[in-house]
């Protein structure tokens, strides 16, 4: 799904529609065909290479199936980053950006592998300054980047928001999912999303003046 949305992206088309489409075939169905930023956590990671491992050790065989999952998910992990850098430039020296989401996923202030360590990584090698909020998360950030002094924190997801040039969304939070774009605008530098997750319905979110950016759509 991610490679579709990327494809639909370029193709000026709907992931949206697609996912409905193949989500409508009961031998697939709905679940888990939701396009991101990446997957990220302990098993999905651990297991596929574990079992590129064993076939590569074991049996003598590539598992060219796998190889490729495990490459798109390491590219997925900076398609944030290159929307970013699309909209300001690959110099992002004096910009603070908003990061909502740090764990991998929603329920968890699991970090490992998840897709925030990169697009942080990724936007402090371009210069960068960023603001995250997390519900659970952030006590696990501290440990992990230390006194990273690229990096400071919020006490709410819309205090993350001042001052910012952009938000940038990277976990699904279910506090996430309704927010005020009214308020989010005017605490915005500029009315930039940058949405890992297709948390929100594009028109829904443009009609307030926001330039919104998400996976796939359009």
């Amino acid at each position: 799904m991610n490679e579709l949305a990327n494809l639909a992206e370029k193709l000026g088309a709907d992931i949206e529609q697609v996912r409905q489409g193949i989500g409508s075939d009961p031998r697939i169905g709905y679940h888990f065909l939701y396009p991101g930023c990446g997957y990220g956590g302990s098993c999905f990671p651990k297991d596929v290479q574990a079992l590129q491992r064993t076939a590569r050790l074991d049996a003598g065989m590539e598992m060219k199936v796998l190889n490729a999952v495990e490459d798109a998910n390491d590219a997925q992990k900076h398609v944030l980053t290159a929307k970013t850098v699309k909209r300001f430039g690959n110099d992002l020296s004096g910009r603070k950006f908003a990061v909502w989401g740090l764990a991998f996923k929603p329920n968890t202030d699991d970090m490992r592998e998840a897709p925030s360590r990169y697009l942080l990584a990724d936007l402090f090698a371009a210069g960068a300054t960023v603001v995250a909020y997390d519900p659970v998360a952030m006590h696990e950030a501290r440990r992990i980047f230390g006194d990273e002094p690229r990096l400071s924190y919020a006490e709410s997801p819309m205090a993350a928001l001042d001052g910012a040039d952009a938000l940038l969304i990277v976990t699904e939070w279910k506090e996430f999912r309704s927010p005020d774009f009214e308020a989010i605008k005017a605490k915005l530098k500029q009315p930039v999303i940058f949405d890992g997750r297709n948390l929100y319905e594009p028109k829904q979110v443009r009609q307030f003046g926001i330039d919104y950016q998400a996976i796939g759509r359009q």
